[in-house]
C-alpha cells in the first residue's frame, strides 16, 4: 500500500508540473503560486494561511518574500494588533494570478482532453474520491479544553443545529449538563476534531465513579461529514473512557438524528430503556467497553 502511493504521488507531481522550476510557466514554483492563489482577492491573515496549507512558519515567510520582492503581493501588520500581518494582492499579483487560473484551467483541460466521455468520468470521480480521503487521513483529533474558542465555536454550532433539527428546538439549560467541568480531566474530557487547524468536529465523555461513561455533544461540521470522522471520534472516545476505567459507554439521542442513531447501532451500542431524564431523548443506548483499548 505504501508503495502505490508513492506511485501515485510521483505520477501526479509529475503530470501537473510540481517538479518544474517555473509553474505553467509563469516563472514562479509551484510553492509560490500556490501561496499567490490562495492569498486570493480579499487577502489573508498570514497565520490563516500557514495553517492552511500546513507551512512551517520559516518557509511561508521565504514565500511570502520572494513574492514582495517581485511586487506581486504586499505584507501589512496590523494597526490594531501588531502580531497579526495580513498579506495582500497587489496590482500585479491580481493580474499574475489570474492568469495562473486561466492557465490552470487550460492544464486541466489538456488532461481530459485526450480520454473519452467514460474515461474523463471516472478519473473526475477518483480525484474527487482521492480528495475526500487526503482531506479525512489530515485531520487531527486531540484533546481540548473546553474553554478554548475553537471549542467553543464547535459547542455553539451543535446547539444552533440541534435547535433546527428537533420539533421543539433545543435549550442546552434544559439538558442535562455537559459543563466544562464534567468535560474536564479527571471527571471527563473533550476531543477536538480540526484539519488544518481549522475545527470540524467534538465529541465528549463523563466518567462516573460506578464505571460508566456518558459520550455527550458528538458533532461533525458539515464540511467533514461523509469521511468518517464521527466513528472515529466514537471510538477515541470509548478508548479514553476506558482508559479513565469506565467500563460501560451511554448515550441518549434524539429521533431526528437518524444518522446518529444508525452510527450507533453499527458501531455495537444496543437500545435499552431510559437510564435519564433527558428531556430531547427517544433513544437510549449502552455498550460494554474494551478493556484491551485504553488510551
Amino acid at each position: 500500500m505504501i508503495g502505490q502511493v508513492r506511485s501515485f504521488n510521483r505520477a501526479v507531481t509529475q503530470r501537473i508540473g510540481a517538479l518544474d522550476d517555473a509553474f505553467l510557466g509563469r516563472g514562479l514554483p509551484l510553492g509560490q503560486a500556490r501561496v499567490l492563489w490562495e492569498i486570493g482577492q480579499g487577502g489573508v491573515d498570514v497565520r490563516a494561511l500557514r495553517s492552511r496549507l500546513d507551512l512551517d512558519s520559516g518557509y511561508l515567510s521565504r514565500l511570502l518574500r520572494s513574492l514582495e520582492r517581485a511586487d506581486l503581493i504586499a505584507v501589512e501588520q496590523s494597526r490594531a494588533d501588531g502580531r497579526v500581518r495580513t498579506a495582500r494582492l497587489t496590482e500585479r499579483g491580481r493580474t499574475e494570478r489570474a492568469e495562473l487560473d486561466r492557465l490552470s484551467d487550460q492544464a486541466a483541460s489538456s488532461m481530459l482532453e485526450p480520454l473519452n466521455d467514460r474515461q474523463r468520468e471516472r478519473l473526475v470521480t477518483a480525484m474527487s474520491e482521492v480528495e475526500r480521503l487526503l482531506t479525512a487521513s489530515a485531520i487531527e483529533v486531540n484533546v481540548c479544553d473546553p474553554r478554548h474558542p475553537a471549542a467553543r465555536a464547535c459547542m455553539r454550532a451543535y446547539f444552533d443545529e440541534l435547535a433546527l433539527r428537533f420539533d421543539a428546538g433545543f435549550d442546552p439549560a434544559r439538558s442535562i449538563s455537559a459543563d466544562d467541568a464534567e468535560l474536564t480531566k479527571p471527571a471527563g474530557l473533550l476531543l477536538l476534531a480540526t484539519v488544518h487547524a481549522e475545527p470540524v468536529g467534538i465529541g465528549g465523555i463523563k466518567v462516573h465513579a460506578d464505571g460508566t461513561a456518558e459520550i455527550k455533544r458528538m458533532w461533525v461540521g458539515e464540511v467533514a461529514r461523509g469521511l468518517g470522522l464521527g466513528r472515529r471520534l466514537l471510538a477515541e472516545l470509548e478508548a479514553r473512557a476506558a482508559g479513565m476505567g469506565a467500563r460501560l459507554a451511554r448515550l441518549e439521542t434524539n429521533r431526528a438524528l437518524s444518522e446518529a442513531i444508525a452510527l450507533y447501532r453499527s458501531a455495537g451500542y444496543r437500545e435499552v430503556a431510559a437510564f435519564s431524564d433527558e428531556p430531547y431523548a427517544h433513544h437510549w443506548f449502552e455498550k460494554a467497553l474494551d478493556k484491551t483499548d485504553r488510551r
